[in-house]
């Protein structure tokens, strides 16, 4: 006999689930956020490494690590290039200082002789200037040898996480089929490769899109006369990983510099216009091209899953936080309980029909009417 359980209870149900998943996301953090890297890399490198076996008749094991290999050789030349570029500003560090010491002067004096706020005692000023700095030195120290330590973490875990859920993934597919029975599997399996689709999608489309912004955050500050435009657009363009924050940093950074190294507020200015510009674009043109809507969220949803990604994992959770709920959307939109949540999070121009307008309405029965062989589609 069936129990069929009130709609209150089974929401409250819910809920209390989704607490417990977070909480377990917390409190095993150094095991899940590698996993979770690892299973998107994988769902990556999946059709790559599924060409390789079929066509170039590869092993499975080798062609895994063909394809890691490859992911690990662009991501180490990208380092590669921002750290050489890293390297140069380092040494300018010391004329930056200075020149950052000049403006902070000239504010002073703005604001003494327009408002009469005079500066604080130099003397007091220094005094907690050294003091601040050796806690921030002894912080820095224990937060760098922590963010050193779980970065090598990270980084070893990811690689292997990938080549296992590559190599046994016809194992954990047919342990999901045992979850189900055998007139279901059907749809498990279409899940499974909307999952692969949605998460493949978003991640090569977003590929696309930081090389295209990077071309266009260096393009623009080349021609500001910007130093060091290569770091800093390519910097700026790496951290639209993180939507709607990212490009924030990555306008900041390059504005602070431009002020400091050449003490003209407008040229500051004029850096951060370029990096709205180019944000317009990315917003507007180039991401709803590139990546289309196989990520069909509306912004609601993607900021409240970048808050709690970010509260969650850190830096790590914001990566990681539009492509997870994308996933738990699809999930979502086939379990009929979760079904709700799943048309919250939905864009809501991807619940309006498509509907053709009087000219494309009008263009289709001339084209339908010429395939037939008549002049006028309305004889």
């Amino acid at each position: 006999m069936e129990i069929k359980l009130p709609a209150y209870f089974k929401y409250t149900v819910i809920l209390l689930g989704f607490a417990l998943l977070i909480y377990t996301l917390q409190a095993f953090k150094a095991i899940l956020m590698p996993l979770a890297f690892g299973l998107l890399f994988a769902l990556l490198l999946l059709p790559l490494t599924r060409d390789l076996e079929k066509k170039l008749r590869f092993p499975r094991p080798l062609a895994i690590l063909a394809s890691i290999t490859l992911v690990i050789v662009i991501l180490g030349l990208v380092v590669w290039l921002l750290s050489m570029q890293l390297v140069s500003l380092a040494s300018e560090l010391e004329t930056i200082g200075k020149n950052m010491q000049k403006l902070i002067t000239r504010m002073q004096e703005f604001m003494l002789s327009n408002f009469g706020i005079a500066p604080p005692n130099k003397s007091e000023l220094f005094q907690n200037a050294i003091g601040g700095l050796q806690e921030f030195t002894t912080t820095f120290l224990g937060s760098t040898i922590s963010i050193t330590t779980g970065a090598i973490t990270v980084l070893t875990l990811v690689p292997i996480f990938v080549f296992l859920l590559l190599y046994y993934r016809d194992h954990l597919e047919q342990f999901l089929f045992k979850f189900v029975t055998k007139d279901r599997r059907g749809g498990v399996i279409k899940t499974i490769t909307d999952i692969q689709h949605v998460v493949q999608s978003y991640i090569s489309g977003l590929m696309i899109v930081i090389v295209v912004v990077a071309l266009l955050n260096t393009a623009g500050l080349l021609i500001l006369g910007v130093k060091y435009a290569i770091f800093f657009g390519v910097f700026a363009s790496i951290l639209t990983i993180i939507p709607y924050i990212g490009i924030l940093i990555g306008a900041s950074l390059p504005a602070l510099f431009t002020l400091a190294t050449t003490g003209n507020l407008l040229d500051a200015v004029l850096v951060v216009i370029v990096f709205m510009f180019v944000q317009f674009l990315e917003g507007n043109f180039i991401t709803p091209f590139v990546v289309g809507s196989k990520v069909s969220l509306n912004p609601f949803a993607a900021i409240l899953a970048l808050l709690i990604g970010g509260e969650v994992w850190g830096a790590a959770g914001m990566i990681l936080s539009i492509p997870m709920i994308a996933m738990m959307k699809v999930i979502f939109d086939v379990y009929e309980p979760l079904q709700p949540i799943g048309f919250l999070m939905a864009d809501m121009d991807e619940l309006k029909p498509k509907r053709k307008g009087r000219v494309r309405n009008w263009f289709d029965e001339i084209v339908n009417g010429i395939l037939r062989g008549k002049k006028n589609p309305n004889e």
